[in-house]
């Protein structure tokens, strides 16, 4: 039987091997793109029932191996936690294939990525997706694949399909679409993108350019499946108790469109109906709770759907291109270098920006980046946010990707370190959720960066468009979806940007996908919007402050010659931690000679940049200078004429008499007044005395 397949996408060749590598696995698969090797397995397990959600788990791991490496920490030598790359590559192979498992499928199911090897040009991560989608779609799972994925950007004009990284950095946007088919048509399931603020038309000629490539790696994939594809698992129809079914349409009837369409806290409303409906069923069908609750579940579901088709009845009543009602506040915590505060209807996010020095830059090790990291910004969502009470723990998969979206938004609109020599970091804190908190910070982050002062090209802000569909010509698309929109909806779609353009995207969808007409729709509708959010947002604050925070540090740069850089740090760092100890300033210097003192003080960085400015400074003949007599020895005193630069006045020149002794005319720690009289090819100074001072 084959087991070898190869398919030309971009011009390039994807090798898919099913050599039995992980043969207890479900489904696997080794592809290959260039020398980057992936595996892909997808494995079931046990069933979980009473879960009330499906037990799906998709891992991403990044192998230092395969880019040659040792890595890991330095005592342990081995991988760590997840990188935020890995962990967001994982994200978005889950938001591609998850919902294309059936809704009673409740076995645990695993899909494990390993990076095998890495070639420095082909980006693992779509082997990733479109290796899920073949160990799924050969496997005995029930899935219903198979689905495809390809990266486009666009370098001078010219539209790329899967282009390497060095084509990726010069590009006018990145963008991951994965698809699949109905019948002969495309269907659009997952997106990703960041962009350099490009327009709408852009976004949709990428997606009409990847047409092809998408259809083309799904059919190459149901030969695949035709071949050696194994029979699905039958899922066992699980029937209804009919008295449990009527006991819950009979309390739900008349109840439920009050508490969805009524206007007061559907919050409320809905965790009283919960608790009713609970309490209506426990006694008589004691083990069919968590049924009524997912009937429930469908029953919202429906409900909404069938208002917002037939009546463009929303939740709380807006028009279905209305945004929530807006207002935005800079500059409320009084100690931080900037803050932010945006609020759109019940969700609001507050932003905290902190300026560091070039020093207090992120590494980033991992096994396709290695370097240093300027800007970062991290999204915290704590219970409260949504009225719950629990434990506090570290960032989740949802925080870290969250956080990056809008770090990907808000990157274009950050200046060069050339012309803002800061390390930057933006803390969101979602202080209450109904919908779409990972827009609201990237328009508190805006706020945010102004308010400190940091000379950003324009504000930037987002917003989430949903869908409601029955079919591709009876839909109907939401601008600004919140709680029971995103939960009970069919599409996210976060559109992120400024009044110029498009700076990050990220879709998912809960049926089968959308169409080339519906994403037209609904970049429309987030233009709109975006505009919107953004006329709000500056008049609250209509530019950058013209001054930096007083609280934030001051940092000041000079450029000096690369062979200065020793004579700075001086043996063992002696004269740097000097100058740090007397002035309080953090110097940091680059290996190209690029000096950054850095204080919170002004003061203390212009003595610091002095006192270095002396100690590189090349002295030139004829200059007079007051300098303390550092050694004496026979034939002449060394004198300390600039920080670090000692010159020496030969014995004949410490007098226009003869000289028997140089402790004669000056001792060891004498304060005197020298002229330079030549520098030679080496760099040594002699001078001679003028007076002595003291």
């Amino acid at each position: 039987m084959e087991n070898k397949f190869d398919l030309e996408i971009g011009g390039k060749k994807i090798e898919c091997d099913f050599e039995q590598l992980a043969e207890q696995a479900n489904g696997q698969v080794m592809i290959k793109l260039g020398e980057t090797t992936v595996l892909v397995t997808a494995t079931m397990g046990e069933e979980k029932p009473g879960l009330g959600f499906f037990p799906l788990t998709v891992d991403y791991e990044e192998k230092y191996y395969a880019a040659g490496k040792i890595g890991g920490a330095r005592y342990i030598r081995r991988e760590g936690r997840p990188s935020d790359r890995a962990v967001c590559n994982a994200r978005l192979i889950d938001r591609a294939i998850r919902p294309r498992f059936a809704s009673d499928f409740k076995k645990a199911t695993q899909i494990i990525t390993t990076v095998f090897s890495w070639d420095d040009e082909n980006d693992p991560d779509i082997l990733g997706l479109i290796g899920a989608s073949l160990s799924l779609s050969i496997s005995d799972i029930p899935w219903a694949g198979p689905l495809s994925a390809v990266r486009v950007v666009k370098v001078a004009g010219e539209l790329i399909i899967n282009p390497s990284y060095k084509q990726r950095e010069e590009s006018d946007f990145d963008i991951i679409f994965a698809g699949i088919l109905e019948g002969e048509n495309l269907l659009i399931n997952m997106i990703e993108g960041g962009a350099k603020e490009v327009k709408e038309e852009d976004i949709l000629e990428a997606l009409a350019f990847a047409q092809e490539p998408l259809k083309k790696l799904i059919l190459f994939q149901k030969e695949i499946i035709k071949q050696i594809g194994k029979e699905k698992i039958n899922l066992e129809k699980k029937e209804i108790d009919k008295d449990l079914l009527k006991t819950v349409n009979d309390f739900l009837d008349q109840k439920l469109e009050k508490v969805l369409f009524e206007q007061k806290a559907e919050k409320e409303s809905m965790a009283e109906l919960k608790k009713d409906l609970v309490f209506e069923v426990e006694e008589k069908f004691p083990e069919g709770i968590g049924i009524a609750l997912d009937i429930l579940d469908k029953k919202t579901d429906d409900l909404i759907h069938k208002n917002i088709l037939e009546k463009e009845q929303r939740v709380d009543q807006r028009k279905l291109d209305q945004v929530r009602e807006i207002s935005c506040q800079a500059g409320l915590l009084p100690r931080t270098h900037g803050s932010g505060l945006f609020r759109r209807g019940k969700t609001k996010g507050l932003s905290i920006l902190t300026l560091g020095p070039p020093g207090d830059h992120q590494i980033v090790e991992g096994m396709e980046v290695d370097g240093k990291k300027r800007f970062f910004h991290h999204y915290n969502f704590p219970p409260y946010s949504v009225g719950e009470a629990r434990p506090l723990r570290g960032p989740g998969r949802r925080e870290i990707g969250h956080g990056l979206l809008a770090e990907k938004a808000l990157i274009p609109l950050i200046p060069d370190f050339d012309n803002f020599s800061y390390t930057i970091r933006i803390v969101s804190e979602m202080l209450s959720s109904n919908g779409s908190t990972s827009m609201a910070s990237i328009s508190s982050s805006s706020l945010a960066l102004m308010d400190a002062g940091v000379p950003v090209k324009r504000p930037a802000a987002g917003i989430a468009i949903g869908l409601i569909k029955k079919d591709n010509q009876n839909y109907k698309v939401l601008t600004d979806i919140q709680g029971p929109e995103d939960h009970h909806g069919d599409m996210d779609f976060k559109i992120a940007g400024t009044k110029e353009g498009i700076t990050a995207l990220q879709m998912d969808v809960k049926i089968d996908g959308i169409t080339q007409e519906i994403m037209k729709e609904a970049l429309a509708r987030g233009k709109k919007a975006r505009e919107e959010i953004l006329t709000v947002i500056e008049k609250t604050l209509p530019g950058p402050r013209a001054e930096l925070s007083k609280y934030a540090p001051r940092v000041l740069t000079l450029q000096i010659k690369p062979e200065k850089i020793r004579e700075v740090i001086g043996s063992g760092g002696k004269v740097i931690n000097e100058i740090i100890d007397k002035t309080g300033a953090e110097i940091d210097i680059d290996p190209e000679g690029l000096v950054f003192v850095t204080s919170e003080k002004k003061e203390a960085a212009e003595k610091a940049l002095d006192w270095i400015k002396n100690i590189v400074r090349e002295v030139e003949p004829g200059e007079v200078f007051e300098g303390k007599v550092q050694r004496v020895l026979d034939f002449g005193a060394f004198v300390e004429v600039l920080p670090g630069q000692d010159g020496l006045i030969h014995i004949s020149k410490l007098s226009k008499n003869r000289v028997e002794k140089v402790e004669d005319v000056v001792k060891e720690g004498d304060l005197v007044s020298v002229k330079v009289l030549s520098v030679d090819d080496q760099g040594r100074i002699n001078l001679s005395l003028l007076k002595k001072i003291k």
